[in-house]
C-alpha cells in the first residue's frame, strides 16, 4: 500500500500490544508436552485472563494473534477445517497435522482454546487477529504461496465460525515473507506484525534464526540501547510497496528469571525510554510476548507488565501517547475496515 501524496499521518505517540497466542501448537517442534515446559503451557490458563484483567484496568488495547487450531470446539472440526494442501516442511519436525491431541479442550487444554478466545472477545479493546492456521512457517523450504493461501483460508474460516472477522496477522517466528503480501491483501488481511530494521531481526528460518550472534544480539538489545529505539514513523507503516501496513515489533517483553531478576531493572529501563521515544516524536512503538512466556513466575510476570503499563499510563498523561490495537493503527491511517 503506498501513501497518497496529501495523507494526514496521526499527531501523537501510540503504543501497539500483540500477542502470540498458541499454546502448545507454538512450540511442538522443540518442547514435548509432557516435558519441562508443561507448566508454562498449564500457566496460560490462568495467565490470559490475569493479562486481560490488567489490560481493562489500564484501558489498553491489544491484538490477540491467535493459531487456527485453538478456534476448535473438536477434533473433527480441526480436520474439516484442514486445508487440502499441506506444507512439506523439509525439517519433518515442523509438520503439525501429525500431533496427538485429544477431542476438545475439556481433554487437551494444550491444543484447543475456544472458551480462551471467547474471553479474549469479551474483553474491551482487544482484536483478535490471526498466527495462521496451523503456526504456519512462511520462510521454511517446503512450503510454497499454494499452501499458505489454503492454510490463510483455513484460518479465516474457523474464525469466523465464531463471528470474528480477522484482519491482522501475526507471522509465526517473525517469518515475513512479502511474497505472500498479495495472498493476504486478496483475503482482507490489512495489516502485519513485521521485523526491527537490523540484522539480527532479519527474518529468516527456524534454523538461521537461532545462530548464536542473532541469539547474543537480541539479548543484549533487550537489556541495552544496541540497534536504537526501535519505534516507526508514521508514514513508514505504508511506505513502499506493500499492500498492506507494517507496523514493527519493536521488543518482545521477556519473562520473568530468577538468574536475570538483578536486570530487570535495564529491561524495564530499555522499553520505557522506547515508548518515551515514540511519545516525544510521535512515532509507534510495538511490545509483544507469547502468553506462555508469561506461564510460570505468574506473580512476577503480572508485576513487570504492570510496570511497563504504569509508565505508560504517566506518557498518556504528559505526553499524549495512546494505546492502540493493530487494526487501530490500520484506522488511524484511513484503511477501511469493515
Amino acid at each position: 500500500m503506498k501513501a497518497s501524496s496529501n495523507t494526514v499521518y496521526p499527531d501523537f505517540g501510540a503504543l501497539v500490544i500483540s500477542l502470540d497466542f498458541e499454546l502448545h501448537w507454538g512450540v511442538r517442534d522443540t518442547k514435548p508436552v509432557n516435558g519441562s515446559y508443561k507448566a508454562n503451557l498449564e500457566g496460560e490458563w490462568e495467565v490470559v485472563p490475569r493479562i486481560l484483567e490488567t489490560f481493562r484496568e489500564f484501558e489498553v488495547a491489544a491484538t490477540w494473534a491467535t493459531v487456527g487450531f485453538l478456534f476448535a470446539d473438536s477434533r473433527e472440526q480441526i480436520e474439516s477445517h484442514s486445508p487440502t494442501l499441506k506444507p512439506n516442511y523439509r525439517n519433518k519436525r515442523l509438520y503439525p497435522y501429525e500431533e496427538d491431541v485429544g477431542f476438545s479442550e475439556d481433554d487437551d487444554p494444550f491444543h484447543y482454546a475456544p472458551s480462551l478466545i471467547e474471553r479474549i472477545k469479551q474483553c474491551p479493546r482487544q482484536e483478535i487477529g490471526s498466527h495462521t492456521f496451523s503456526h504456519y512457517y512462511c520462510c521454511e523450504p517446503g512450503q510454497n504461496s499454494a499452501t499458505f493461501h489454503q492454510d490463510l483460508q483455513s484460518a479465516i474460516e474457523i474464525a469466523r465460525e465464531k463471528d470474528i472477522e480477522m484482519k491482522s496477522i501475526v507471522f509465526p517466528r517473525n517469518q515475513h515473507n512479502e511474497h505472500y503480501e498479495r495472498i493476504l491483501h486478496d483475503e482482507g488481511i490489512i495489516c502485519f506484525r513485521g521485523n526491527q530494521d537490523s540484522w539480527m531481526y532479519d527474518p529468516a528460518s527456524t534454523a538461521a534464526s537461532k545462530r548464536l550472534p542473532r541469539r547474543l544480539g537480541r539479548l543484549t538489545d533487550h537489556y541495552f540501547n544496541v540497534a536504537g529505539y526501535h519505534t516507526t514513523k508514521w508514514n513508514e507503516i505504508v511506505q513502499g510497496g506493500s499492500f498492506l501496513c507494517n507496523i514493527p515489533a519493536s521488543f518482545i517483553v521477556r519473562p520473568f528469571s530468577p538468574r536475570l531478576k538483578k536486570f530487570d531493572v535495564l529491561r524495564l529501563r530499555r522499553i520505557e525510554q522506547s515508548m518515551r521515544h515514540a511519545a516525544t516524536n510521535k512515532e509507534v512503538v510495538h511490545l509483544w510476548w507469547h502468553p506462555h512466556d508469561f506461564g510460570i513466575h505468574i506473580d512476577e510476570n503480572i508485576a513487570f507488565l504492570r510496570r511497563v503499563l504504569t509508565s505508560y499510563q504517566g506518557l498518556h498523561q504528559t505526553h499524549g501517547l495512546r494505546s492502540l490495537s493493530m487494526i487501530d493503527v490500520a484506522r488511524e491511517l484511513g484503511r477501511h475496515v469493515s
